[in-house]
């Protein structure tokens, strides 16, 4: 099979989602497809949500953009689920942009390491900034999932996203497509959820996915365990809705 998507998972703001979108995304395509997830923020939150200690990490995404000996057959590891391997993060990679910045071809490293990939799908966990990493993570992907938490400002900054992935469409990647926006910790008790919504859908229209993802106990409990929504409440609501949300993400990268 010829690889679907690399799919970058971004928003500069933090706590929107994005890990438990990238990490509940990757495993349930692993089910049926060959995924590779890169965890490409410092704090390693992907690294940790497969279960996976600091202390049990020896090559990770810092060796796979800095090191040019680092191949990504050796950065890749294996997880709990057999069809999904895991670059994983360090602390080691919130020196990575300072690093970066002297490399030649700075904003292709991630692409070039992906170069030689075979997997049906790559799901990059960026970082909650538009430094080098994220920028790296845009040249690489073939699309943008933007994960927005119906809360107060949850459009502020948003304007600055799309200029960064335009910018990157003129300079690095004119193939840049946003897959989709994803609403996040929706409340349905809540009226300003059901706002912030509407405001989402008016701008981004049909590229919202039908999918929303609720406000869940249990997917904010699943990490602290090691192990995905699927391991850890396979019957919650949070767990139906990323099923939900992978079968849209194979019927638009299809």
């Amino acid at each position: 099979m010829t690889q679907r998507a690399i799919i970058a998972i971004v928003n500069q703001k933090g706590g929107v989602g994005k890990t438990t979108t990238a990490v509940s995304v990757a495993a349930m395509l692993a089910k049926d497809h060959s995924v590779l997830l890169v965890d490409l923020d410092p704090q390693a939150n992907a690294t940790s949500g497969l279960g996976i200690r600091k202390d049990q990490v020896n090559i990770s995404t810092y060796q796979l953009l800095l090191d040019d000996d680092t191949k990504l057959s050796n950065a890749a590891r294996r997880t709990a689920y057999p069809s999904l391997k895991l670059v994983c993060s360090s602390s080691d990679l919130a020196g990575a942009e300072v690093e970066l910045v002297s490399k030649v071809r700075r904003e292709f490293t991630l692409k070039e390491s992906l170069s030689d990939s075979d997997y049906d799908y790559v799901i990059i966990d960026c970082p909650p900034s538009l430094g080098l990493l994220t920028i790296n993570a845009l040249t690489a992907a073939s699309c943008v999932i933007i994960p927005v938490q119906t809360e107060y400002y949850a459009l502020e900054g948003l304007s600055q996203l799309l200029n960064t992935i335009q910018a990157v469409k003129k300079s690095t990647n004119p193939d840049l497509a946003i897959l989709g926006v994803l609403m996040t910790m929706y409340d349905n008790r809540n009226g300003l959820s059901g706002q912030v919504s509407n405001e989402v859908i008016s701008y981004f229209k049909d590229l919202v996915f039908k999918t929303v993802i609720p406000r869940n106990v249990r997917l904010a409990e699943a990490p602290s365990y090691g192990q995905t929504i699927f391991e850890y409440d396979k019957r919650s609501k949070g767990s139906k809705a990323y099923k939900s949300l992978t079968k849209e993400i194979v019927e638009r990268t299809s």
